[in-house]
C-alpha cells in the first residue's frame, strides 16, 4: 500500500479536501456562480461522491461534486489534478457527459425530458493551446457557426496555467488558489477558513484516514488485477504452466496461491 499523505498538510487541491469543501452547499453554490457568472438561487446534492455504473461492463466512474440547481440543471464539477496523456482529458468530459446522460435515463426520464447538464473540468495544468483559462464548449454547426444545437449539453474547461487576461478577478483569485495561492479575494479566503477548521476536527481526520485507505486498497487492487491479466495472456502466449508463469513474473511466494487461483478461473 502506498504512503497516504498527512491530514495536515491537505490542501483544495487534494481530492478529499475538494470534496469536503464542495459539501457546503453555499460554498459550492458561490463556485458555480463565479464560473458561470450567473445567480443560483439554490442546489441540491443529488447524491454524495455519486457512483455511476453502466451496464454492459463498461467502466464506471465515481464524481467530485453532483448538483441541481433550482431551474432542474445537473453539474457536474470535476478536480483533475493529473493530465491525460494525448487528447485523454478531453475524450474524459465526453465519457462523463454520456454516463450522466444514461443515468438520468435509467432514473426514469424520456430522452426528450433529458435536463441540461454542465460538465465542469477544474485542471491545475495548461489545456488545449495553453492560452485561456476559461473554455466553454457546446456544439455547433460547422457550417454555420451561429447555430447551435439545442441539446442542452455544456462542457467548461477551467485551466490555472492560461496566459490571457480573460476572466474576471474574482475566478482568477479562485484559480490561483487551485495552485496553492492564497490571495484577499473573499471567497477564497472563505474557502481557506473552512480548510483550517476542518483540520481542527479529530473526527474529520478520521473520515480521511478510512476514506484514504479505501482509496489505496482499490487502486492496489486494481493493479495486482492488471498483473494477473499480463500474467494470464503471457501463459496463453507462451503456453507454460501456472507456475512457470508466476516464477517467470517474480510474483512473491505471499501472494502465490492468490494468483494461482485467479489465474485457475480465467483459464477454465
Amino acid at each position: 500500500m502506498g504512503t497516504i499523505k498527512p491530514w495536515e498538510e491537505l490542501s483544495f487541491q487534494d481530492d478529499y479536501m475538494f470534496k469536503r469543501v464542495m459539501s457546503h452547499k453555499r460554498l459550492c453554490k458561490k463556485m458555480l456562480e463565479k464560473i458561470l457568472r450567473i445567480e443560483i438561487r439554490d442546489i441540491c446534492y443529488l447524491e454524495d461522491e455519486k457512483t455511476i455504473k453502466s451496464g454492459y461492463g463498461s467502466k464506471g466512474i465515481r464524481l467530485d461534486v453532483y448538483v441541481e440547481d433550482d431551474r432542474n440543471t445537473i453539474y457536474n464539477i470535476e478536480l483533475q489534478l493529473r493530465k491525460p496523456k494525448d487528447d485523454g482529458l478531453y475524450r474524459r468530459m465526453r465519457y462523463y457527459q454520456a454516463m450522466v446522460d444514461a443515468d438520468l435515463l435509467m432514473v426514469g426520464a424520456k430522452y426528450y425530458e433529458l435536463k441540461d447538464t454542465f460538465i465542469i473540468f477544474i485542471c491545475p495544468f495548461a489545456v488545449l493551446d495553453g492560452e485561456r483559462h476559461l473554455y466553454t464548449f457546446r456544439n455547433y454547426c460547422i457550417e454555420n457557426h451561429e447555430l447551435e444545437m439545442p441539446d442542452g449539453a455544456t462542457k467548461i474547461l477551467l485551466s490555472t496555467k492560461g496566459r490571457l487576461d480573460d476572466i474576471p478577478s474574482d475566478l482568477k483569485a479562485f484559480l490561483d488558489y487551485v495552485d496553492g495561492i492564497l490571495g484577499n479575494d473573499e471567497f477564497v479566503q472563505e474557502i481557506d477558513r473552512e480548510i483550517k477548521e476542518l483540520k481542527k476536527l479529530e473526527a474529520e481526520r478520521v473520515a480521511y484516514m478510512t476514506y484514504a485507505m479505501k482509496i489505496q486498497e482499490e487502486r492496489d487492487e486494481a493493479k495486482e488485477e492488471g498483473k494477473i491479466e499480463m500474467v494470464f495472456r503471457y501463459i496463453k502466449k507462451k503456453n507454460v504452466s501456472i507456475d512457470a508463469a508466476l516464477d517467470d513474473f517474480d510474483v512473491p511466494e505471499t501472494e502465490r496461491v492468490q494468483y494461482a487461483n485467479r489465474l485457475q478461473q480465467l483459464l477454465n
